[in-house]
């Protein structure tokens, strides 16, 4: 089972059927503040539905499509990192994340963001990796910018939020230039 430690006080895993309670409760406390940018919230309205995400995500580790981790900081799980899809024809891998309101602002996403992509490059051996966010999600957007990505466009009405469209900006981020960015591995 997948698992990497950050630091003393962070590390990531494999989401498991465990968690589905846990999430369940940190999308439930979060509701408002993520019901903002993330359009599957009020889908989620139970346990179970939690549990439909896990299962779904089991499904495409074990097809190699994907990958999501809860965020374990001080031994709480306080969100979600995933690998939403793996392009292996391109040897692209797309990047999404959420985190429970009351965790922000203490660097845990970019740490999280920083690790998963030395996993895709060191271990995948990917080429890229692509980041989508809202124009007007400054927080999401802040993670790609802090590690060095480059801002490659906007898909105008990327994405339905309830009962509205948003623009999404996309960012890349080349094998090469993290390694450049951080020494090559």
């Amino acid at each position: 089972m997948f698992t990497k430690k950050i630091d003393d006080d962070l590390h990531l895993r494999l989401v498991d059927n465990g968690d589905a309670e846990r999430l369940f409760q940190l999308t439930d406390q979060s509701r408002r503040y993520l019901r903002e940018w993330l359009p599957w919230v009020d889908h989620t309205k139970s346990v179970q539905d939690s549990l439909n995400f896990v299962d779904f995500s089991k499904k495409l580790y074990a097809e190699s499509k994907g990958m999501s981790c809860v965020i374990v900081y001080k031994n709480e799980v306080v969100g979600v990192i995933s690998y939403n899809s793996i392009d292996w024809t391109n040897r692209i891998v797309y990047i999404g994340y959420w985190l429970g309101e009351g965790y922000q602002g203490k660097g845990i996403m970019t740490r999280a963001t920083a690790a998963m992509i030395d996993y895709a490059f060191n271990e995948l051996k990917l080429n890229k990796v692509d980041i989508r966010a809202a124009v007007d999600n400054v927080k999401s957007r802040a993670i790609p910018k802090r590690l060095g990505f480059v801002e490659e466009g906007r898909i105008r009405q990327g994405e339905w939020l309830y009962d509205h469209y948003v623009d999404h900006v996309v960012y890349g981020l080349l094998r090469d230039e993290w390694f450049e960015k951080n020494g090559a591995k």
